[in-house]
C-alpha cells in the first residue's frame, strides 16, 4: 500500500534536489530521487534480513535488507532512516553513514527504482520488534549465506539488495 500524499526528493546525478514528486508518479515514471537503506548487523557476522509484507506496493514478499526508505521533504536522510528502522523493525540503535550508489531497477506493478540510495549501518543484538504491516518474516544471516541464497535464487530478493549483494569491495560492518 502506498501514501497517495507521499513525496519523495527528486535529485540531479550528484544528490542535488531538485524538488520533490509525489511517491507513486516518480517510482511510475522512474525519476531520479534520494533513498536510503539500513544494514543492521549483531557483532557476531549476522545481518538482519526483512521479508517484505505481500501488501507492499511492489517487492512484496522478497527478502531484503533491514529496512528502506526515502527521507520526507525537509527530513536528513539520516533521521528518516533511524525513524523507518523504529517504525519497521522495531529497533533504534545508532546508524553509521557507509557510502552511496546510484542504481535504477523494474521493481514490478509497472513501477521503476531510480535512486541515489544512502546505506547507513547499525550493531543490534537485542529484541526485533516487526511491523506484521511492513515485515512478513525476518532472519540473521551471513553475508556469505545470504550471497550464496541471492545467487541461487535472485528471484526472492529485492532488485536493490542484489545490487548491494553484488559489490564485493564492500565491508559492510567495519564502520
Amino acid at each position: 500500500m502506498i501514501d497517495e500524499l507521499e513525496h519523495v526528493i527528486l535529485v540531479d546525478p550528484d544528490d542535488q534536489p531538485l524538488g520533490t514528486e509525489r511517491k507513486i508518479e516518480a517510482h511510475v515514471e522512474g525519476k531520479l530521487h534520494r533513498a536510503f537503506s539500513v544494514l543492521i548487523h549483531d557483532g557476531n557476522g549476522r545481518m538482519l534480513l526483512q521479508q517484505r509484507a505481500p501488501e507492499k506496493y511492489h517487492s512484496g514478499g522478497l527478502w531484503t535488507n533491514a529496512c528502506c526508505g526515502h527521507p520526507r521533504p525537509g527530513e536528513a536522510t539520516i533521521d528518516a532512516a533511524r525513524r523507518r528502522l523504529i517504525e519497521e523493525m522495531g529497533i533504534d540503535c545508532p546508524l553509521v553513514p557507509l557510502h552511496s550508489l546510484t542504481y535504477r531497477a523494474d521493481v514490478g506493478n509497472g513501477l521503476i527504482e531510480h535512486e541515489v540510495v544512502h546505506l547507513f549501518v547499525g550493531h543490534w543484538d537485542g529484541a526485533v520488534a516487526a511491523d506484521p504491516s511492513e515485515v512478513s518474516d525476518y532472519a540473521w544471516k551471513t553475508l556469505n549465506e545470504t550471497r550464496a541464497e541471492a545467487l541461487n535464487d535472485p528471484e526472492r530478493f529485492t532488485a536493490w539488495f542484489r545490487v548491494y549483494l553484488d559489490r564485493q569491495d564492500t565491508d559492510w560492518f567495519a564502520a
